[in-house]
């Protein structure tokens, strides 16, 4: 950018420099924005203030600036009677030096001098004003060089192709993209051939700006030019689903995979987790366990685990669980041995899922919510058990498999630990279980005092038939045998003593 500066303000003052070293200036010019030519001796220059220009510009040309410099101030300084033209040329080589040497501040301060020094025409005012923008901008302060450029168009100055795109380099570079937006898409409309550059700059302006209709048809057209360009599927993607579409961010998703276009394993499990989003965690199971195997998702301890989770969210827990033991095994982790703990509660593998959950206690994991998931495990296999029935006796009561896995879970409660907030629930567990053998217990003694009672009736019955009709003892019920040797002892040797 330099560079072009110092070509394009040499080229500015080239015409007047060469008629300087003659000290022969002359032609018609005027004071800035003057309307009409100035007399030719306002453009020339006098013997005294020619030959220290001539010093400066042979300096000039030498490559050293700074005695330019030393020259044409002191020249300002002694010499009051300079005319506007000579001053104006005087700044213009000032202000090229000082560009020269770096000093940015001094040779836009010279410039502006040059331009109020009145002895310009107006479209050489002009030509300094662009060079003032330009040298703005290239010393990156962008808004205020892009303010002035567009002013001086805003005035009529012709438009020119760089003219553009320096105004969209600098707006960019003062990160205020909604005025550079317009300038992007001239520069844009006009370019030809359009370049992936062009196509880039809008899709971040309209991305920025919060524009996705607009980025949407620039994304699509650079899809058509280069579909091979990864970032732009995934962009057309990151499109729709900002936009809310997506499922159709989805179905793009999964076409490119399915095509063999999604080869990084960020890429693929992006799609993984689509489906997973979708209600469709076996498929992505399948998608993920399959991608392991080839090698293009690695079993990391973090992969097996998501892996194990797809699965469990399928209700395959059977073949969740291997996942999850290597998972557990390769990191050691102990809420992986717990997800494996509750893996083997959902299969019904308790003794599993108390090794797991032991394994997961003793890293780390809360022993509380341990037990109480072993336990619970046990308990919920008393589904499977044939019941207690009154017709056993207590002894039979006492060894049924039910009651067993009862007593188990009971100790399985009492492991958790009193100062668990688990502990307050395993109580209460304790006391719902053993309450369920009280149950039964209290149940089979009313049945059996029903049955009692209305045995000891029909005996009474029978006995009363003896008494007043004659004949011997009948009962036609014989279960209320059972009962007969009780109630001849309770009331017949009273009633017939």
């Amino acid at each position: 950018m330099m560079n072009a500066l110092k070509f394009r303000t040499a080229s500015l003052l080239g015409a007047s420099l060469m008629a300087v070293a003659t000290v022969s200036l002359s032609g018609v010019i005027a004071p800035a924005f003057a309307q009409e030519p100035a007399p030719e001796e306002a453009r020339q220059f006098s013997a005294a203030a020619g030959e220290k220009v001539n010093e400066a510009l042979q300096a000039i040309n030498a490559d050293d600036p700074q005695t330019a410099i030393n020259i044409l101030n002191g020249l300002l300084s002694t010499n009051s009677e300079l005319i506007p033209y000579e001053r104006s040329i005087i700044y213009q080589m000032l202000g090229q030096s000082y560009n020269d040497v770096n000093n940015m501040s001094m040779s836009l301060q010279s410039f502006q001098s040059a331009i109020d020094s009145g002895g310009l025409l107006p479209a050489e005012a002009e030509q300094i004003e662009l060079a003032i923008a330009q040298l703005l901008i290239a010393n990156e302060q962008y808004r205020e060089g892009a303010l002035k450029l567009e002013a001086l168009l805003a005035r009529g100055v012709q438009e020119k192709p760089s003219y553009v795109d320096l105004l969209v380099s600098a707006w960019v570079s003062a990160e205020e993209y909604q005025r550079a937006l317009p300038w992007a898409e001239r520069w844009f409309n006009r370019a030809n051939p359009k370049e992936k550059k062009h196509f880039d700059l809008l899709n971040f302006l309209y991305n920025d700006l919060g524009m996705p209709e607009r980025q949407a048809d620039i994304v699509k057209e650079m899809i058509q030019r280069w579909p091979e360009d990864q970032t732009n599927w995934n962009n057309w993607i990151s499109l729709l689903a900002s936009g809310g579409r997506e499922k159709d961010a989805f179905e793009v998703n999964k076409m490119l995979y399915l095509g063999g276009a999604l080869t990084s394993e960020p890429d693929i499990k992006k799609v993984i987790s689509y489906y997973s989003y979708y209600d469709m965690p076996y498929q992505a199971a399948v998608i993920m366990d399959r991608e392991m195997n080839a090698g293009r998702v690695s079993r990391s301890a973090d992969n097996l685990k998501e892996l194990s989770n797809y699965w469990r969210a399928a209700r395959e827990y059977g073949r969740a669980i291997p996942v999850l033991e290597e998972a557990a095994k390769s990191s050691s982790s102990a809420k992986l041995y717990a997800d494996l703990g509750e893996a083997f509660f959902n299969e019904g593998q308790c003794d599993k899922a108390e090794t797991a959950f032991r394994q997961a206690i003793d890293r780390g994991y809360d022993a509380g919510k341990s037990w109480m998931q072993v336990a619970n495990c046990i308990y919920d296999s008393t589904q499977k058990a044939s019941r207690l029935d009154c017709e056993m006796t207590d002894a039979q009561m006492d060894s049924a498999p039910i009651t067993q896995i009862r007593a188990k879970a009971i100790q399985t409660f009492q492991k958790v630990p009193s100062t668990s907030r688990e502990a307050r629930n395993a109580r209460r567990w304790i006391k719902f279980i053993t309450e369920e053998r009280q149950a039964v217990e209290a149940r089979c003694e009313f049945e059996r005092n029903v049955e009692r009672e209305l045995c000891y009736s029909k005996i009474k019955l029978e006995y009363d038939n003896i008494v007043f009709a004659g004949g011997e003892f009948d009962l036609e019920d014989e279960n209320c045998l059972k009962f007969k040797p009780d109630y001849d002892r309770l009331y017949v040797r009273t009633t017939t003593g």
